[in-house]
């Protein structure tokens, strides 16, 4: 029963911890400081394969260049695509124009991208991370492991079992003193 408290001490501790990344990450995206991606196609691979997790972070629009990696939304297929840059533009109205082409893909993407004065950048790259991320999230994986965490945080709540007392050793001496004393001792001479 002690290892097995153990083992639920650690994996509660190990929960809470990715429990608190989750809730920094959750913030930090809420405050637009962060932006996760899970790769969904191949179209940078080698350098970003399907099933990636990338954490992208804002970088201003005039800092881009030719050769770095942006993540913009596409108006055509109405989520962020994360490609290589080809060329970017400024536009009388304040707005860019940036021209973006997948790693593995034969041509530029189907038009410009129109952007404000940030685009997301990506600053971490998590090889499976977003494989690891989607199969967690779905409810046949999601509500089993909640059900056997929530096991474990019943197991590590159990209170200790009685410690038993070590059993008194009795000596000589001991039972001299318990020994009954009604008769006399005889005596031989």
């Amino acid at each position: 029963m002690r290892a097995l408290r153990f083992v639920g001490n650690a994996v509660l501790w190990l929960v809470a911890a990715v429990g608190l990344l989750s809730i920094l990450a959750w913030g930090a995206t809420q405050l637009g400081l962060i932006q996760p991606l899970v790769v969904i196609s191949g179209s940078m691979e080698p350098g970003i394969m399907t099933g990636d997790l990338l954490i992208d972070v804002p970088r201003p629009t005039d800092e881009l260049a030719p050769g770095d990696v942006a993540s913009i939304h596409s108006d055509v297929t109405g989520k962020i695509v994360s490609h290589r840059v080809v060329a970017v533009t400024p536009l009388p109205d304040g707005t860019w124009e940036v021209r973006m082409k997948g790693d593995a893909n034969e041509t530029e993407d189907g038009g410009p991208y129109v952007v404000g004065d940030e685009v997301w950048q990506p600053a971490w790259q998590v090889s499976g991370g977003g494989s690891v991320l989607m199969t967690l999230t779905q409810p046949s994986v999601a509500f089993p492991l909640g059900f056997a965490l929530l096991c474990l945080l019943a197991l590590s709540l159990l209170p200790a079992a009685p410690r038993a007392t070590a059993a008194r050793t009795t000596t000589a001496d001991d039972e001299a003193d318990t020994a009954p004393h009604d008769e006399p001792v005889a005596t031989a001479h």
